[in-house]
């Protein structure tokens, strides 16, 4: 069995104290990974290098998949968004962000577990057309959506429902205005969710949706919708859980995935060892589910889940006063008991 060569991009802010946890729990899962470390944001640029240097573009093409800490865009600097790049670069159309409840985490609800599928390198995220007037009286942005697009990433999800043993999939759409866009990727859907009369599928107005997330997210199992709708109601299910400290998320493509914590590289409290790497611990086990490493996936989650569970060893987010590196090993000490 060949070594899996895996891209590691540390990020910027808590990125490198983050990820250097997550690798340590990996090595206690007994991962026989080979790493490839590389610069991309603030970090690349302030060693005087791209954003996103030819190196890291090329490392992740090879290896195929990559392990990603939050990167920082600064303003000014070329395009708008690093991650937005690295979608458009690798064709990372399927945004995967699952949002599950943890006993020991404070949050409004109980028994979350909710899959949001987000298409990832379309609609208003397209980036085609984007203009201010000369007088800066108008400014007009173009959604895109093709059919060719709104197949695949229905297709993934119901593709990823039936592999996991899910009942049922949501349709998120705004087609009673948005006639044209999102009247397509609803056809789309509705042609599609014939294919699979094993699950159940639902259609609703994105506005709806939100207003359904909060008051009865249990209805939900797995959501698919557009770009721009995704991005909200991905959150919005993190919130329902606790936060983006608890969030992982996967880009995926056919050839290449990137797996990264959703949130923000925290420049505030970088080196202070306080930071929070459960998103990208999470964020690790979903990766190992896209080699097909699931039970090594499930320990980690078992983990994470009894470590927060038992409250003694938490960083300050989750409600502890401990370290980075005492959450860590406890984690560690759970994988290596179970």
């Amino acid at each position: 069995m060949n070594q899996t060569t895996i891209t590691i991009l540390p990020g910027d802010g808590i990125g490198p104290e983050i990820m250097n946890a997550t690798l340590r729990v990996l090595a206690a899962l007994d991962c026989d990974f080979a790493y490839e470390e590389h610069l991309a944001g603030l970090s690349a640029l302030n060693t005087g290098k791209e954003l996103l240097p030819a190196e890291t573009l090329q490392s992740i093409e090879q290896n195929k998949v990559a392990l990603k800490g939050p990167l920082t865009t600064p303003v000014g600097e070329g395009f708008t968004s690093i991650n937005v790049q690295l979608r458009k670069q690798f064709d990372l159309y399927a945004n995967v962000r699952p949002a599950i409840t943890r006993p020991g985490i404070k949050s409004r609800y109980k028994n979350i577990d909710i899959i949001t599928i987000r298409e990832n390198t379309e609609g208003m995220y397209h980036g085609e057309r984007q203009e201010v007037s000369a007088d800066g009286s108008r400014a007009e942005s173009v959604s895109v959506i093709t059919r060719e697009g709104a197949e695949r990433i229905l297709r993934f999800a119901y593709e990823l429902a039936n592999k996991r043993g899910r009942q049922k999939v949501t349709v998120v759409h705004k087609a009673n205005i948005l006639k044209a866009t999102s009247g397509l990727f609803l056809d789309v859907a509705r042609e599609i969710s014939l294919q699979y009369p094993s699950i159940e599928t639902v259609e609703m107005i994105v506005d709806n949706a939100c207003m359904q997330l909060v008051m009865n997210p249990h209805q939900f199992d797995v959501i698919v919708t557009t770009n721009l709708f995704g991005d909200i109601i991905s959150d919005l299910c993190a919130g329902l859980i606790g936060g983006l400290g608890m969030a992982p998320g996967a880009n995926i493509g056919d050839e290449v995935a990137i797996f990264e914590a959703v949130h923000g590289s925290a420049p505030d409290i970088a080196g202070k060892k306080i930071a929070n790497p459960s998103a990208l611990m999470l964020a690790s086990a979903l990766l190992l589910d896209h080699i097909d490493q699931s039970d090594a996936a499930q320990k980690l989650r078992h983990a994470i889940r009894e470590t927060i569970a038992a409250g003694d060893r938490l960083t300050g987010d989750l409600g502890g006063n401990a370290s980075t590196q005492e959450y860590t090993d406890a984690i560690i000490e759970r994988v290596a008991s179970d």
